[in-house]
């Protein structure tokens, strides 16, 4: 049984393939609790993947009441877990980046002498914090009060009742490892890529989406704030020195109203309306088409505590689809260029950055080589095949071990 931020039907690939394709296919029943994203007054449940999904209502409302009454709706579905319990015998609870339903599970789970499986994604806690004193979030106050309570749910009780934790990278290993959690507790799950969903896209050397002639440089993801776009836009401007005609794509969407109209507003204060290309969130094999007609990918990552634990999985679909990328000296970027040798790896300065850009323009032969090199890692590497290897291999260890609540 898996209880999950992820609202159903859930779109982000390691539920989607890793759960619900790689595990559901080697005959692993995986019942699910998760919030509906679709407008929802009332629950419902319904087959997915392996096994069902009890689907809870929602209120997809941005008012601060809809906020507070979306999250009372989901712990109140997330409480059903002891009604499943009582009526099936699981072999663990898994409860991926929830707080407050944690606590729900770990009581379920020493009721029912199950084991008790805690997925760390994210560091929550300390992104609330953040946003609270950066002035960034909506709420500053309510950011403020809930990343403190999850930092002391998460790792003072959570963390520390969990028969294992998973977590994205090897920094946040290292990091959650600080607040007193063992590193043999943890075992580290990178994001990964579908490898039948970047197989099936074609291969041509027509554009459709991009201008043909013009050199195109491309950023996808999130736009928000913590991200730090518009570092991109001061990196054009010198890039623009060397190759006047180049053009910046950027394709994704915020998490806030206003996050994408600030990025308007500095592109335009720098000048650069006809040079930077906005483009809104869509599907991702129509994102996709964008990666793939780029001349280079750009990964920057803003250094701070909260994306350093991060795993870049713009940068693995990058190099999955073949292309050369620049990124900053991340940790996992770091890790990951130097093994795929898909690019390169530079400090997170406007300068490096704009070098190691026009470095990969003016030369398209070797940025050919990196993208083979990079397409053959992620491939190898980073396909949910070869994850869902180490996955069941913990869990079923999780499930044969018995239940050690130290």
């Amino acid at each position: 049984m898996v209880i999950s931020s992820d609202t159903f039907p859930p779109a982000r690939v390691d539920v989607s393939v890793l759960f619900g394709v790689e595990l559901a296919k080697r005959g692993h029943e995986i019942d699910w609790i998760l919030q509906s994203e679709a407008p929802c007054t009332r629950p419902y449940v319904t087959p997915w993947g392996s096994g069902r999904v009890w689907v809870g209502a929602t209120d997809p409302g941005h008012t601060l009441f809809s906020r507070v009454r979306k999250h009372v709706l989901g712990i109140a579905n997330d409480c059903r877990l002891f009604a499943c319990l009582h009526k099936k015998r699981y072999d663990a609870v898994e409860v991926k980046d929830k707080f407050l339903s944690g606590l729900v599970a770990i009581i379920a789970c020493r009721l029912f002498r199950t084991r008790f499986i805690y997925w760390l994604s994210y560091p929550f806690p300390e992104f609330y914090l953040m946003r609270a004193r950066d002035g960034t979030a909506p709420y500053p106050w309510l950011y403020f009060l809930r990343g403190k309570a999850f930092e002391w749910l998460l790792y003072k009780c959570l963390l520390r009742a969990a028969d294992h934790v998973f977590v994205q990278s090897e920094q946040m290993r290292l990091d959650v490892a600080a607040k007193g959690i063992p590193v043999s507790k943890m075992t580290v799950v990178p994001m990964g890529i579908d490898v039948d969903m970047f197989s099936a896209m074609e291969e041509s050397a027509d554009r459709r989406v991009l201008p043909a002639g013009i050199p195109c440089v491309l950023y996808l993801g999130s736009l928000s704030k913590v991200r730090r776009v518009d570092f991109l836009f001061r990196v054009l401007v010198l890039v623009q020195a060397a190759i006047p005609a180049v053009r910046l794509y950027v394709v994704g969407r915020g998490d806030e109203a206003d996050d994408r109209s600030l990025l308007e507003q500095e592109a335009a204060r720098l000048g650069l309306q006809s040079s930077i290309v906005f483009v809104d969130q869509m599907p991702q094999s129509e994102a996709l088409r964008y990666v793939q007609e780029a001349d280079v990918c750009c990964s920057p990552l803003y250094p701070s505590v909260v994306l350093r634990a991060g795993d870049p999985t713009k940068l693995v679909e990058y190099m999955a689809m073949g292309k050369a990328v620049v990124a900053n000296d991340h940790p996992e970027q770091k890790r990951l260029i130097d093994s795929s040798r898909a690019g390169y790896c530079v400090a997170y300065q406007e300068e490096p950055f704009a070098d190691a850009i026009v470095s990969i323009l003016k030369n398209p032969a070797e940025a050919r080589l990196m993208g083979q090199r990079g397409r053959n890692y992620a491939r190898e590497r980073r396909a949910y095949a070869v994850i869902a290897d180490t996955v069941e291999k913990q869990l079923l260890t999780i499930a044969e071990g018995g239940c050690s609540h130290a």
